[in-house]
């Protein structure tokens, strides 16, 4: 019986699996060997495409930046006459799927970043535009600066502290309380605007 021929792999290939990789194990984990085993080749195909397990590193780094970017952008860019709609529609993307490799990945970076400098300056970079691409969104409902700011930070902080909860037994009207929180953070006439007078 003949062999099928296995697809060339190439460097965005070797990305995804590190990235893969990092979910499951950190950062200690993404290592040449432990890859190679994973996509069922040789060490020596690693080379064809990196220097180096930093050149890996690096490439992990700037893919998931430019991911996460890309997705930040497309899911608060404001949309003329829809600002307010957008924002809860940005809330609903982050905080109903629950995305577990993402939630992991999320969690690696920042571990990661504990301990490194090019990691820390990705994950700031990264939680920058989150927090100025929500801005701007609250900024195009007429939110004023200051309270843009504070509601931008306070999105995040629900967001990726309900994504890592387990909160289904706390109350019994689950969809309730995510509907009075959204309310809480998406509109301008909450206690959040008349704490600032």
């Amino acid at each position: 019986m003949e062999k099928t021929p296995r697809a060339q792999l190439d460097r965005e290939t070797w990305i995804q699996t590190a990235l893969d990789t990092l979910a499951d194990e950190g950062v200690t984990g993404v290592r040449v060997e432990v890859l190679a085993k994973r996509l069922h080749v040789t060490k020596g195909s690693f080379y064809w495409h990196f220097k180096d397990r930093q050149d890996l590193l690096s490439g992990v780094l700037e893919t998931w930046k430019d991911g996460r970017i890309r997705d930040i952008i497309k899911q608060t860019r404001p949309e003329a006459g829809s600002e307010e709609a957008q924002i809860f529609r940005v809330i609903d993307v982050y905080s109903t799927s629950r995305n577990r490799k993402g939630i992991l990945i999320e969690l690696a970076m920042r571990e990661w970043a504990r301990r490194d400098e090019a990691a820390a300056a990705i994950v700031e970079e990264v939680d920058t535009w989150r927090l100025r691409c929500a801005r701007d969104l609250f900024l195009a409902c007429g939110v004023p600066m200051h309270e843009a700011s504070t509601r931008s930070m306070l999105l995040y902080a629900y967001v990726f502290g309900v994504s890592m909860m387990n909160y289904e037994k706390f109350d019994g009207d689950v969809a309730r309380m995510k509907d009075d929180i959204r309310a809480l953070i998406a509109h301008s006439q909450t206690p959040l605007a008349s704490a600032q007078d």
